[in-house]
Protein backbone atom coordinates (compact mmCIF):
# COMPACT_ATOMS: atom_id res chain seq x y z
CA UNK A 1 0.00 0.00 0.00
CA UNK A 2 1.18 4.01 -0.92
CA UNK A 3 1.66 5.97 1.26
CA UNK A 4 0.07 9.39 1.28
CA UNK A 5 3.11 11.96 1.23
CA UNK A 6 2.45 15.56 2.47
CA UNK A 7 5.33 17.62 1.28
CA UNK A 8 6.77 20.56 2.65
CA UNK A 9 8.95 23.38 0.73
CA UNK A 10 12.38 23.58 1.91
CA UNK A 11 14.14 26.96 2.79
CA UNK A 12 16.51 29.02 0.87
CA UNK A 13 19.92 27.96 2.13
CA UNK A 14 21.29 30.50 4.49
CA UNK A 15 24.30 30.20 2.53
CA UNK A 16 25.71 31.00 -0.70
CA UNK A 17 25.71 27.72 -3.26
CA UNK A 18 27.02 27.47 -6.76
CA UNK A 19 24.33 26.87 -9.40
CA UNK A 20 22.88 23.86 -9.86
CA UNK A 21 24.55 22.73 -13.01
CA UNK A 22 27.87 22.64 -10.98
CA UNK A 23 26.30 19.68 -9.23
CA UNK A 24 28.61 17.11 -11.19
CA UNK A 25 31.90 19.08 -10.31
CA UNK A 26 30.70 19.47 -6.41
CA UNK A 27 29.89 16.31 -5.97
CA UNK A 28 32.07 13.47 -4.42
CA UNK A 29 32.75 10.82 -7.17
CA UNK A 30 32.41 7.97 -4.69
CA UNK A 31 28.71 9.87 -3.79
CA UNK A 32 26.75 8.16 -6.41
CA UNK A 33 28.67 4.86 -6.03
CA UNK A 34 26.92 5.04 -2.37
CA UNK A 35 23.39 5.01 -3.62
CA UNK A 36 23.73 2.61 -6.32
CA UNK A 37 20.72 0.51 -5.63
CA UNK A 38 18.89 2.66 -3.43
CA UNK A 39 18.44 5.98 -5.37
CA UNK A 40 15.37 7.77 -4.45
CA UNK A 41 13.94 5.46 -1.86
CA UNK A 42 13.82 5.42 1.75
CA UNK A 43 17.16 3.86 3.48
CA UNK A 44 15.96 2.03 6.78
CA UNK A 45 17.25 2.22 9.73
CA UNK A 46 19.86 -1.36 10.40
CA UNK A 47 18.31 -2.52 13.66
CA UNK A 48 15.00 -1.98 15.40
CA UNK A 49 15.29 1.38 17.94
CA UNK A 50 12.39 0.36 19.53
CA UNK A 51 14.06 -3.66 20.94
CA UNK A 52 17.31 -0.97 22.02
CA UNK A 53 15.41 1.79 24.03
CA UNK A 54 13.65 -1.39 25.59
CA UNK A 55 16.13 -3.80 26.31
CA UNK A 56 18.76 -0.80 27.55
CA UNK A 57 16.65 1.99 28.37
CA UNK A 58 13.51 0.74 29.59
CA UNK A 59 14.59 -2.50 31.49
CA UNK A 60 18.32 -1.76 32.31
CA UNK A 61 19.16 0.32 35.38
CA UNK A 62 22.26 0.99 34.44
CA UNK A 63 21.77 2.06 30.99
CA UNK A 64 19.07 3.97 31.97
CA UNK A 65 20.99 5.75 34.91
CA UNK A 66 23.84 6.76 32.68
CA UNK A 67 21.84 8.13 29.53
CA UNK A 68 19.25 9.74 31.87
CA UNK A 69 22.40 11.42 33.64
CA UNK A 70 24.38 12.27 30.68
CA UNK A 71 21.42 14.12 28.97
CA UNK A 72 20.49 16.05 32.00
CA UNK A 73 23.49 17.21 32.33
CA UNK A 74 23.83 18.21 28.75
CA UNK A 75 20.58 19.95 29.26
CA UNK A 76 21.54 21.99 32.01
CA UNK A 77 24.38 24.34 30.23
CA UNK A 78 23.17 27.36 29.08
CA UNK A 79 23.70 29.16 25.63
CA UNK A 80 25.59 32.14 25.28
CA UNK A 81 25.86 33.81 21.53
CA UNK A 82 28.99 35.66 19.70
CA UNK A 83 29.25 37.89 17.07
CA UNK A 84 32.22 38.61 14.74
CA UNK A 85 35.56 37.10 15.37
CA UNK A 86 39.05 38.34 16.38
CA UNK A 87 39.04 41.38 18.20
CA UNK A 88 35.56 42.53 17.06
CA UNK A 89 34.08 39.61 18.58
CA UNK A 90 31.62 40.39 21.34
CA UNK A 91 28.61 38.64 23.22
CA UNK A 92 24.92 39.13 21.89
CA UNK A 93 22.82 39.58 25.21
CA UNK A 94 19.68 39.81 23.34
CA UNK A 95 18.31 38.06 20.17
CA UNK A 96 15.67 35.83 18.78
CA UNK A 97 18.02 32.78 18.38
CA UNK A 98 18.48 32.95 22.07
CA UNK A 99 14.80 32.94 22.81
CA UNK A 100 14.13 30.30 20.41
CA UNK A 101 16.77 28.02 22.19
CA UNK A 102 15.60 28.73 25.55
CA UNK A 103 12.06 27.80 24.13
CA UNK A 104 12.12 25.40 20.99
CA UNK A 105 8.77 24.77 21.32
CA UNK A 106 5.14 25.12 23.19
CA UNK A 107 5.94 21.53 25.08
CA UNK A 108 9.86 22.05 25.60
CA UNK A 109 12.47 24.26 27.18
CA UNK A 110 16.11 24.36 26.56
CA UNK A 111 16.81 21.42 29.08
CA UNK A 112 14.54 19.17 27.76
CA UNK A 113 14.97 19.40 24.28
CA UNK A 114 18.67 19.22 24.50
CA UNK A 115 18.11 15.92 26.85
CA UNK A 116 16.03 14.49 24.00
CA UNK A 117 18.24 15.35 21.56
CA UNK A 118 21.09 13.86 23.16
CA UNK A 119 19.14 10.85 24.29
CA UNK A 120 17.92 9.92 20.93
CA UNK A 121 21.63 10.03 19.98
CA UNK A 122 22.72 7.62 23.11
CA UNK A 123 20.46 5.05 22.26
CA UNK A 124 19.89 5.36 18.26
CA UNK A 125 22.62 6.88 17.22
CA UNK A 126 20.50 9.05 15.65
CA UNK A 127 18.55 11.98 16.44
CA UNK A 128 16.27 14.32 14.48
CA UNK A 129 15.42 18.08 14.49
CA UNK A 130 12.84 19.56 12.56
CA UNK A 131 12.91 23.02 11.86
CA UNK A 132 9.30 24.96 11.42
CA UNK A 133 9.34 28.32 9.02
CA UNK A 134 12.98 29.71 8.67
CA UNK A 135 13.76 31.15 5.00
CA UNK A 136 15.80 34.40 3.78
CA UNK A 137 12.67 36.23 4.74
CA UNK A 138 11.25 34.42 8.03
CA UNK A 139 13.42 33.40 10.80
CA UNK A 140 12.22 29.44 12.30
CA UNK A 141 9.75 29.41 15.22
CA UNK A 142 10.54 26.66 16.65
CA UNK A 143 12.43 23.20 17.11
CA UNK A 144 10.64 19.82 17.49
CA UNK A 145 12.67 16.71 18.15
CA UNK A 146 11.60 13.61 16.06
CA UNK A 147 12.00 10.02 17.16
CA UNK A 148 14.38 8.05 15.33
CA UNK A 149 12.07 5.28 14.66
CA UNK A 150 9.67 7.10 12.65
CA UNK A 151 12.60 9.05 10.48
CA UNK A 152 13.84 7.42 6.91
CA UNK A 153 17.11 8.56 4.70
CA UNK A 154 16.02 8.83 1.44
CA UNK A 155 19.37 8.41 -0.88
CA UNK A 156 20.15 10.98 -3.23
CA UNK A 157 21.86 11.02 -6.17
CA UNK A 158 25.23 13.03 -5.12
CA UNK A 159 25.59 10.35 -1.76
CA UNK A 160 23.66 13.06 0.26
CA UNK A 161 20.06 12.29 1.57
CA UNK A 162 17.49 14.13 -1.12
CA UNK A 163 14.67 13.92 1.96
CA UNK A 164 13.73 12.79 4.90
CA UNK A 165 10.90 11.02 5.82
CA UNK A 166 8.65 10.81 8.50
CA UNK A 167 5.97 8.08 9.26
CA UNK A 168 3.47 7.33 11.88
CA UNK A 169 0.81 4.63 11.16
CA UNK A 170 -0.44 4.86 7.02
CA UNK A 171 0.54 8.82 7.40
CA UNK A 172 4.30 10.56 6.34
CA UNK A 173 5.40 13.45 5.32
CA UNK A 174 8.70 14.06 3.65
CA UNK A 175 10.92 17.10 3.92
CA UNK A 176 13.03 17.55 1.04
CA UNK A 177 16.93 18.05 1.32
CA UNK A 178 19.26 20.43 -1.14
CA UNK A 179 21.70 17.82 -3.36
CA UNK A 180 24.32 20.80 -2.75
CA UNK A 181 24.92 21.35 0.62
CA UNK A 182 22.15 19.13 2.20
CA UNK A 183 20.49 22.31 3.73
CA UNK A 184 16.75 20.75 4.79
CA UNK A 185 14.47 21.69 7.69
CA UNK A 186 15.33 18.65 9.12
CA UNK A 187 18.65 18.19 11.09
CA UNK A 188 20.45 14.16 11.12
CA UNK A 189 22.84 14.46 13.94
CA UNK A 190 24.25 10.97 13.60
CA UNK A 191 27.56 9.04 15.31
CA UNK A 192 29.97 7.13 13.17
CA UNK A 193 29.22 4.27 11.86
CA UNK A 194 31.74 2.17 10.08
CA UNK A 195 28.94 0.08 8.07
CA UNK A 196 26.69 2.50 7.05
CA UNK A 197 26.76 5.55 5.12
CA UNK A 198 23.14 6.93 6.09
CA UNK A 199 22.59 6.10 9.64
CA UNK A 200 24.73 6.47 12.88
CA UNK A 201 26.07 3.76 15.36
CA UNK A 202 24.29 3.18 18.40
CA UNK A 203 26.47 3.20 21.32
CA UNK A 204 23.88 0.59 22.75
CA UNK A 205 24.57 -1.61 20.13
CA UNK A 206 28.30 -2.54 21.21
CA UNK A 207 26.92 -2.97 25.05
CA UNK A 208 24.42 -4.88 23.60
CA UNK A 209 26.10 -8.15 25.11
CA UNK A 210 26.67 -6.94 28.56
CA UNK A 211 22.87 -5.34 28.51
CA UNK A 212 21.64 -8.65 27.68
CA UNK A 213 23.97 -10.27 30.24
CA UNK A 214 23.02 -7.73 32.78
CA UNK A 215 19.30 -8.17 32.17
CA UNK A 216 19.58 -11.90 32.65
CA UNK A 217 21.21 -11.90 35.77
CA UNK A 218 18.52 -9.83 37.43
CA UNK A 219 16.01 -12.37 35.38
CA UNK A 220 17.43 -14.95 37.56
CA UNK A 221 18.29 -13.40 41.02
CA UNK A 222 13.85 -12.98 40.46
CA UNK A 223 13.52 -16.38 40.07
CA UNK A 224 16.24 -17.22 42.38
CA UNK A 225 14.39 -14.83 44.92
CA UNK A 226 10.60 -16.58 43.88
CA UNK A 227 12.27 -19.69 44.45
CA UNK A 228 13.79 -19.25 48.20
CA UNK A 229 16.73 -18.37 46.39
CA UNK A 230 17.61 -22.53 45.47
CA UNK A 231 16.07 -24.83 43.01
CA UNK A 232 12.51 -25.98 45.11
CA UNK A 233 13.69 -29.38 44.74
CA UNK A 234 12.78 -33.06 43.74
CA UNK A 235 9.49 -34.78 44.02
CA UNK A 236 9.84 -38.67 44.29
CA UNK A 237 7.66 -41.70 43.73
CA UNK A 238 7.90 -43.95 46.43
CA UNK A 239 9.43 -47.40 45.37
CA UNK A 240 7.75 -49.36 48.16
CA UNK A 241 4.02 -47.80 46.46
CA UNK A 242 5.27 -49.45 43.16
CA UNK A 243 3.48 -47.84 40.80
CA UNK A 244 4.17 -44.27 39.28
CA UNK A 245 2.10 -41.28 38.31
CA UNK A 246 0.12 -41.19 35.50
CA UNK A 247 -0.13 -38.23 32.89
CA UNK A 248 -3.39 -36.55 34.76
CA UNK A 249 -1.37 -37.02 37.98
CA UNK A 250 1.84 -35.70 36.89
CA UNK A 251 0.57 -33.24 35.13
CA UNK A 252 -1.87 -31.52 37.98
CA UNK A 253 0.62 -31.76 40.43
CA UNK A 254 2.90 -29.98 38.30
CA UNK A 255 0.17 -27.34 38.16
CA UNK A 256 -0.11 -27.22 41.50
CA UNK A 257 3.48 -26.59 42.35
CA UNK A 258 3.41 -23.62 39.69
CA UNK A 259 0.53 -21.87 41.33
CA UNK A 260 2.34 -21.65 44.98
CA UNK A 261 5.45 -19.68 43.26
CA UNK A 262 6.57 -16.63 44.37
CA UNK A 263 6.96 -14.72 47.08
CA UNK A 264 3.19 -14.80 47.96
CA UNK A 265 3.02 -18.25 48.69
CA UNK A 266 6.96 -18.08 50.66
CA UNK A 267 6.98 -20.59 53.67
CA UNK A 268 3.54 -21.80 52.75
CA UNK A 269 3.55 -25.55 52.81
CA UNK A 270 2.50 -28.05 49.96
CA UNK A 271 0.08 -30.68 50.47
CA UNK A 272 1.63 -33.95 48.78
CA UNK A 273 -0.57 -37.01 47.97
CA UNK A 274 0.32 -40.65 49.64
CA UNK A 275 3.42 -42.57 47.46
CA UNK A 276 5.54 -38.86 47.54
CA UNK A 277 8.19 -37.58 48.97
CA UNK A 278 10.18 -34.30 48.85
CA UNK A 279 13.82 -34.00 48.77
CA UNK A 280 15.40 -30.47 48.94
CA UNK A 281 17.83 -29.28 47.05
CA UNK A 282 19.97 -26.67 47.06
CA UNK A 283 22.70 -24.59 45.04
CA UNK A 284 26.57 -24.45 46.17
CA UNK A 285 28.09 -20.81 46.95
CA UNK A 286 30.15 -20.98 43.63
CA UNK A 287 27.00 -21.66 41.71
CA UNK A 288 25.43 -18.63 43.45
CA UNK A 289 28.39 -15.84 42.40
CA UNK A 290 26.62 -14.44 39.73
CA UNK A 291 26.98 -11.18 41.45
CA UNK A 292 30.70 -10.19 40.20
CA UNK A 293 29.45 -11.67 36.60
CA UNK A 294 26.28 -9.18 37.46
CA UNK A 295 29.21 -6.12 38.37
CA UNK A 296 31.30 -6.70 35.02
CA UNK A 297 28.34 -6.26 32.89
CA UNK A 298 27.13 -3.47 34.62
CA UNK A 299 30.90 -1.22 34.23
CA UNK A 300 31.30 -2.44 30.58
CA UNK A 301 27.81 -0.40 29.75
CA UNK A 302 29.08 2.27 31.86
CA UNK A 303 32.14 2.39 30.03
CA UNK A 304 30.51 2.34 26.69
CA UNK A 305 28.25 5.40 27.22
CA UNK A 306 31.39 7.24 28.69
CA UNK A 307 29.84 7.09 32.51
CA UNK A 308 32.63 6.26 35.51
CA UNK A 309 31.04 3.39 37.40
CA UNK A 310 31.89 5.00 40.30
CA UNK A 311 29.48 7.50 39.70
CA UNK A 312 26.66 4.86 39.19
CA UNK A 313 27.81 2.87 42.27
CA UNK A 314 28.91 -0.12 40.86
CA UNK A 315 31.68 -1.76 42.78
CA UNK A 316 35.47 -2.57 41.46
CA UNK A 317 38.16 -0.94 39.36
CA UNK A 318 37.40 2.55 40.33
CA UNK A 319 39.85 5.01 38.50
CA UNK A 320 39.14 7.62 40.47
CA UNK A 321 40.17 8.54 43.92
CA UNK A 322 36.70 10.55 44.62
CA UNK A 323 33.61 11.65 43.46
CA UNK A 324 35.24 15.00 42.30
CA UNK A 325 37.27 13.52 40.40
CA UNK A 326 35.02 11.21 38.41
CA UNK A 327 32.46 13.85 38.14
CA UNK A 328 35.12 15.78 36.24
CA UNK A 329 36.17 13.40 34.31
CA UNK A 330 32.69 12.33 33.12
CA UNK A 331 32.24 16.30 31.93
CA UNK A 332 35.41 16.42 29.70
CA UNK A 333 35.36 12.72 28.57
CA UNK A 334 31.71 12.58 27.64
CA UNK A 335 29.76 15.54 28.09
CA UNK A 336 31.54 18.48 26.68
CA UNK A 337 32.50 16.65 23.53
CA UNK A 338 28.72 16.00 22.73
CA UNK A 339 28.20 19.60 23.40
CA UNK A 340 30.70 20.53 20.98
CA UNK A 341 29.24 18.12 18.43
CA UNK A 342 25.60 18.65 18.97
CA UNK A 343 26.95 22.84 18.55
CA UNK A 344 28.42 22.12 15.58
CA UNK A 345 25.71 20.52 13.61
CA UNK A 346 23.55 23.97 15.15
CA UNK A 347 26.05 26.47 14.00
CA UNK A 348 26.07 25.16 10.29
CA UNK A 349 22.13 24.39 10.12
CA UNK A 350 20.78 26.99 12.24
CA UNK A 351 22.55 30.02 13.67
CA UNK A 352 23.05 31.59 9.81
CA UNK A 353 19.18 31.78 9.45
CA UNK A 354 19.30 34.74 12.50
CA UNK A 355 22.75 36.67 10.71
CA UNK A 356 26.31 36.39 9.68
CA UNK A 357 29.03 35.69 12.35
CA UNK A 358 26.94 34.43 14.35
CA UNK A 359 28.19 31.42 17.18
CA UNK A 360 26.56 29.21 19.58
CA UNK A 361 28.63 28.67 22.44
CA UNK A 362 27.73 26.78 25.90
CA UNK A 363 28.43 28.58 28.70
CA UNK A 364 30.52 26.44 31.33
CA UNK A 365 31.04 28.53 33.58
CA UNK A 366 27.95 27.49 35.05
CA UNK A 367 28.52 24.31 35.47
CA UNK A 368 29.28 23.25 38.91
CA UNK A 369 31.23 20.28 38.25
CA UNK A 370 34.02 22.42 36.80
CA UNK A 371 34.68 25.02 39.08
CA UNK A 372 37.73 23.07 40.75
CA UNK A 373 39.09 23.05 37.62
CA UNK A 374 38.25 26.80 37.21
CA UNK A 375 39.55 27.61 40.30
CA UNK A 376 43.45 25.63 39.31
CA UNK A 377 43.27 27.76 35.85
CA UNK A 378 42.87 30.80 38.73
CA UNK A 379 45.67 30.35 40.34
CA UNK A 380 48.09 29.33 37.68
CA UNK A 381 46.89 32.13 36.25
CA UNK A 382 47.32 34.74 39.11
CA UNK A 383 50.98 33.68 40.15
CA UNK A 384 52.25 33.72 36.52
CA UNK A 385 54.71 36.87 37.09
CA UNK A 386 55.38 36.74 32.87
CA UNK A 387 51.51 37.85 31.96
CA UNK A 388 50.09 41.22 31.58
CA UNK A 389 47.26 41.83 33.28
CA UNK A 390 44.76 42.17 30.14
CA UNK A 391 46.68 38.47 29.25
CA UNK A 392 45.73 37.28 32.28
CA UNK A 393 41.93 38.69 32.38
CA UNK A 394 41.64 36.62 28.86
CA UNK A 395 43.37 33.51 30.16
CA UNK A 396 39.79 33.44 32.06
CA UNK A 397 37.37 34.81 29.63
CA UNK A 398 37.64 38.57 31.00
CA UNK A 399 37.42 41.58 28.47
CA UNK A 400 40.64 43.54 28.35
CA UNK A 401 40.71 47.19 30.93
CA UNK A 402 42.17 50.28 29.92
CA UNK A 403 45.90 50.65 30.88
CA UNK A 404 46.07 46.97 31.67
CA UNK A 405 48.90 46.21 29.16
CA UNK A 406 51.48 46.22 32.31
CA UNK A 407 52.73 43.48 34.51
CA UNK A 408 51.72 43.74 38.10
CA UNK A 409 54.35 41.81 40.38
CA UNK A 410 53.87 41.92 44.14
CA UNK A 411 56.42 45.22 44.51
CA UNK A 412 55.37 47.44 41.44
CA UNK A 413 53.59 47.72 38.25
CA UNK A 414 55.85 47.06 35.46
CA UNK A 415 55.00 49.28 31.97
CA UNK A 416 55.32 45.97 29.59
CA UNK A 417 56.73 48.96 26.52
CA UNK A 418 58.40 51.14 28.66
CA UNK A 419 62.27 50.16 29.24
CA UNK A 420 63.07 48.88 32.42
CA UNK A 421 64.62 51.16 35.00
CA UNK A 422 68.25 50.29 36.10
CA UNK A 423 68.88 49.15 39.73
CA UNK A 424 72.28 51.30 40.92
CA UNK A 425 73.12 48.20 42.85
CA UNK A 426 73.74 46.57 39.41
CA UNK A 427 77.02 47.79 37.30
CA UNK A 428 76.70 50.28 34.72
CA UNK A 429 75.81 49.12 31.20
CA UNK A 430 77.76 49.66 28.04
CA UNK A 431 75.92 49.78 24.97
CA UNK A 432 72.69 48.15 26.33
CA UNK A 433 74.89 44.69 27.67
CA UNK A 434 76.10 44.52 31.18
CA UNK A 435 80.05 45.31 31.51
CA UNK A 436 81.99 42.29 32.91
CA UNK A 437 84.36 41.62 35.31
CA UNK A 438 86.68 42.07 32.88
CA UNK A 439 85.68 44.95 31.03
CA UNK A 440 85.39 47.07 34.50
CA UNK A 441 89.14 46.03 35.00
CA UNK A 442 90.09 47.26 31.79
CA UNK A 443 88.26 50.20 32.14
CA UNK A 444 90.34 50.98 35.36
CA UNK A 445 93.62 50.53 34.11
CA UNK A 446 92.95 53.13 31.66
Amino acid sequence: MTLPVLRSKIPESPRRTTAVSKIETKASKAGKLISIGMLGQPVWTPRQYDRLAEESYAKNAVAYRAINEIAKCAGSVPFNLFKGTGESRREILDSTLLDLMERPNPMQGRSSFIQSIIGFLLIAGNSYIERVGGSITRLPRELWPKRPDRMQVKAGRTGIPSAYIFTNGAQSVEWPASQINGQSKILQIKTFHPLNDWYGMSPIEAAAFSVDQHNEAGAWNMALLQNSARPSGALIVDPKSGTGLDDDQFNRLKEQIHEQTGSKYAGDPLLLEGGLDWKEMSLSPVDMDWLQGKHTSARDIAMVLGMPAQMLGIPGDNTHRNMEEARLWLWEQTIIPLLDFLLQELNWWLTPLFGDDLELVFDLDEVPALISRRHTLWDKVQVSDFLTINEKREAVGYEPVPEGDVIRTPSKNVDLGAEPEEDPKLPPKANGKDKSKGALKEEGQQ
